[in-house]
């Protein structure tokens, strides 16, 4: 795997954790870490040996508890101090460049969970939207405060806040730039869960290891049909869960998976 100096990533048990380290802007998104961040997604997707891909936020310091802090930050935004001086052209460039790796989350066969350790502001709840399950630490803060500086989200955080929230409170929380809690990320549908902190990364590696355990060529194309088919009408999208039903149908998994169910044993699921 490629040296990252903005990145840590660690594979163990077919789980990838992937810390974003800016440890002096709390793990701020800048074009040096993006494009790291799009180098190591698509080498992550290309070992057959990750399943899950954990994203988390490096330890930042903390002046209360004198030393870094693992719960403190886990994406604070884009870096301002790199924004400021943007013209047009540079900002779209800016926000294409995003979208790359941001995309690859979402797209990825493997599974991505985010551990959102502390502040998930802007770049930071954007980037965890695009993963396909969030869990919080129960001291984590989100928000959108793009609008307060003159500009507005620019990493998906219009289309992705509007597809889990509904329209509604993503205009409210993207117009008047308010931070939320951990709770209140999970009562409005932006959280799968909330955890208190010092369980949040134990209870990532327990639900990977429990989506490890499926079939995770299944869960990959479970994955595509559900991406594919949230934009589609409705009798289209069945019919590509159909196809899709289909390809399954005809792996090692499937065989191996029905004949442990009809002999009463564990299965051992291989594909991928």
């Amino acid at each position: 795997m490629t040296e990252f100096k903005h990145l840590t990533l660690d594979v163990a048990e077919e789980i990838a954790t992937l810390k974003i380290s800016n440890p002096k802007s709390l793990n701020a998104l800048n074009t040096e870490t993006l494009e790291e961040l799009n180098v190591a997604l698509t080498e992550i997707e290309a070992r057959d040996d990750i399943k899950v891909l954990i994203l988390t936020g490096g330890p930042c310091f903390n002046k209360k508890l004198g030393g870094d802090d693992p719960y403190r930050s886990f994406v604070a935004g884009a870096d301002i101090s790199e924004m400021a001086g943007f013209t047009a052209p540079q900002a779209r460039a800016f926000g294409i460049r995003a979208s790359k790796p941001f995309f690859k989350l979402m797209e990825m066969r493997q599974v991505t969970i985010a551990a959102v350790n502390g502040f998930a502001f802007g770049g930071g709840n954007e980037i965890a939207m695009a993963c396909d399950i969030r869990v919080s630490s129960d001291n984590a803060l989100f928000g959108q405060p793009e609008t307060g500086l003159g500009i507005i989200p620019g990493f998906g955080g219009t289309q992705r806040l509007a597809r889990l929230v509904g329209m509604g409170r993503a205009k409210e929380l993207i117009f008047t730039c308010d931070n939320i809690d951990a709770q209140e990320a999970y009562r409005i549908g932006l959280v799968n869960k909330v955890v208190p902190k010092e369980d949040l990364y134990p209870t990532c590696q327990a639900m990977a290891k429990k989506i490890i355990s499926k079939g995770s060529y299944a869960n990959s194309i479970a994955k595509a049909a559900i991406n594919n088919g949230y934009d589609m009408d409705i009798r289209n999208a069945v019919e590509m869960e159909a196809n899709l039903f289909g390809v399954v149908n005809d792996t090692h998994d499937k065989r191996e998976g029905m004949g442990a169910f009809l002999e009463k044993r564990a299965a051992d699921l291989t594909d991928f």
